[in-house]
C-alpha cells in the first residue's frame, strides 16, 4: 500500500509523458526486459505507473514490486 504523500510525490515526479527505463519486473509472462524504454501514461491510486512501452506493450509497473528509473534527457 502506498501512503498518500508518497503517491503525491510519485505523480509529481512521473507525470504523463515521462520516459522510463525498466530495471526489473516481477512478471514471468511479459516479454519486457531490463533496459526496455517506455512513456508514462498514468498513475492510479495504488501507485501503479502505467507505461506505453516502445515494444508495443502497455503493462503497468507495480509500486514496491517492479523497478524502473526515470530517463533524463542530456
Amino acid at each position: 500500500m502506498i501512503r498518500a504523500e508518497r503517491l503525491k510525490e510519485l505523480r509529481e515526479e512521473m507525470k504523463p509523458g515521462t520516459r522510463v527505463e525498466l530495471i526489473q519486473m516481477n512478471d514471468p509472462y511479459t516479454s519486457l526486459r531490463k533496459g526496455d524504454l517506455g512513456t508514462v501514461t498514468d498513475i492510479d491510486d495504488t501507485g501503479t505507473v502505467f507505461v506505453s512501452w516502445d515494444k508495443g506493450s502497455s503493462l503497468g509497473l507495480v509500486f514496491g514490486e517492479d523497478h524502473y528509473k526515470k530517463v533524463v534527457d542530456k
